[in-house]
């Protein structure tokens, strides 16, 4: 599937998108987005930039990078929000920033069995800051139990651009 699709068959039919709160929005983002400029990373976070699809001006939100198996992901554990469908709407074009280090990407997103390895190393990293969006899955669940949630979670395979 395209990194710019984006069908109910992708979303397991149903939208999941579940919006940062206010806290998140005005304490927590801003936080790491502050930090992240000082050229720190929390538990492996970037600011991920992405053209906006409406405005075409450049929206940014922080990310968690993970690395598995010498790949780098993007999984977005609130679901299908807007830096996803910006993302998609970018054809997968899009920049982590981390300080003055500015990287580009490719991102193509992955589908079905695909995500299962990468939705648990997610969790192994992450759980404690995410796992309430995973609906009582977690790291130690069946591959079943990840295969049902991860059309909730979309997920990209970045490729480094020059």
């Amino acid at each position: 599937m395209s990194a710019n699709a984006d069908s109910a068959a992708n979303t397991g039919g149903a939208r999941h998108d579940r919006q940062p709160g206010w806290f998140t929005r005005n304490v927590a983002n801003r936080t790491v987005a502050l930090v992240n400029g000082l050229g720190l990373s929390v538990w492996g976070s970037r600011m991920l930039e992405v053209r906006g699809r409406s405005s075409g001006q450049i929206r940014r939100v922080p990310v968690n990078l993970l690395t598995l198996d010498g790949r780098q992901y993007l999984v977005s554990a609130r679901g299908h929000g807007q830096w996803v469908r910006n993302v998609r709407a970018a054809d997968g074009e899009l920049a982590l920033v981390l300080g003055r280090r500015r990287s580009s990407y490719r991102a193509v997103e992955l589908t079905g069995p695909e995500q299962v390895p990468v939705l648990r190393a997610y969790l192994v990293k992450w759980k404690a800051e995410v796992g309430a969006f995973f609906e009582g899955v977690g790291p130690e669940s069946s591959d079943e139990e990840l295969a049902r949630i991860a059309p909730r979670h979309p997920v990209f395979a970045l490729t480094p651009l020059r």
